[in-house]
């Protein structure tokens, strides 16, 4: 890529949790706004391109592919103008108590490398923009931009109601080695849940799920004939037979994977009322958010990135006298 193109067009690498979506489907997640008519424009007149060769909107993506956008893309993503300053204004407003837009970004900063930056995103803050969501990372990172620089980029994602390590990438070469990784699972990634009930010591889980078709949100189902997905799970402490915390680790990285893994088994994740209804609310001490946070990542170069629960979730544990894993623990596969 010369510097010609690096002033005329985005490039976007496509992340773990993406692959295998339509295009159009990937793009309107990508930039909150850009409309179905807009897509299939710049499809005809070969502005978008994947790899560098044309494309349609029901192109499927995979994980390493890149896609070249035009730089003005956001620009272009509303047909009211009015709306897209809008947009961009509240992004560029304080948010979260306040705080510049600077500011809250740096806040979450938990650890940087060559060509990497660990978030601990807070439970609440969506990854990515949709519907009604105005506030989220991706937008934090377009604002935060420089004018002809490179921005950062999401090499992939966590719920909006998930805490925890999230990695950016900070330029496209970056963003395409780490999200090969993610692709061919050197990277490993840990997770905190504080369950209902009392699992296994150990385990794993390993059943295919698929999205739920019609205007359900989004929502997962177990399918045999759905994507593949595998999980394993460690006992870390529990309060007799009725709340535990788990360390999970996700070898697979599908959509809501985690929670409805742990629903299937019967042991939903507290605060996971979309997958345990009033089951998944104990009362008491402990908050009725979810209770899932990503805690470790762990690079290919063997780099450890932690990120302290959210404060809801501490509160929760300390109620329940649940400890957290001791310094130097880690996860065994089996």
């Amino acid at each position: 890529m010369n510097s010609a193109d690096a002033t005329k067009w985005r490039f976007e690498a496509i992340p773990e949790d993406e692959d295998g979506s339509r295009l159009d489907r990937f793009l309107r997640r990508l930039i909150p706004g850009l409309g179905q008519g807009q897509i299939e424009k710049m499809l005809r007149n070969g502005l978008i391109r994947i790899d560098g060769a044309k494309a349609k909107s029901a192109s499927r993506v995979a994980v390493g592919q890149t896609i070249r956008l035009p730089l003005s893309i956001d620009t272009l993503a509303s047909a009211k103008p009015a709306a897209h300053a809008a947009t961009a204004k509240s992004l560029a407003t304080p948010m979260m108590g306040g705080a510049p837009l600077q500011k809250t970004f740096d806040d979450m900063v938990i650890g940087e490398g060559k060509g990497w930056i660990a978030l601990n995103k807070p439970s609440g803050l969506a990854v990515q923009g949709g519907t009604g969501t105005k506030q989220h990372v991706d937008g934090m990172l377009a604002a935060l931009a420089t004018r002809g620089g490179e921005r950062m980029r999401l090499v992939h994602r966590i719920d909006k109601d998930t805490s925890g390590v999230l990695l950016l990438a900070k330029n496209l070469g970056s963003a395409r080695s780490l999200t090969d990784a993610f692709h061919k699972h050197t990277i490993e990634k840990t997770y905190l849940a504080l369950c209902m009930g009392l699992p296994p010591e150990d385990g794993a889980i390993k059943q295919a799920i698929s999205k739920l078709p019609g205007k359900t949100g989004e929502r997962m189902v177990a399918d045999d004939d759905g994507q593949s997905a595998h999980t394993l799970f460690r006992r870390v402490d529990h309060a007799g037979r009725k709340l535990t915390l788990m360390a999970l680790r996700p070898l697979t990285g599908r959509t809501h994977q985690l929670r409805i893994h742990m629903a299937l088994v019967g042991h939903v994740i507290c605060g996971d009322g979309k997958y345990g209804g009033v089951d998944a609310h104990p009362g008491g001490m402990v908050a009725r958010q979810l209770h899932l946070h990503a805690w470790q990542l762990k690079l290919p170069d063997g780099k450890l990135v932690i990120a302290p629960p959210p404060p809801h979730m501490v509160a929760s544990l300390d109620a329940l006298g649940l400890s957290m894993p001791p310094k130097g623990w880690r996860f065994q596969d089996f």
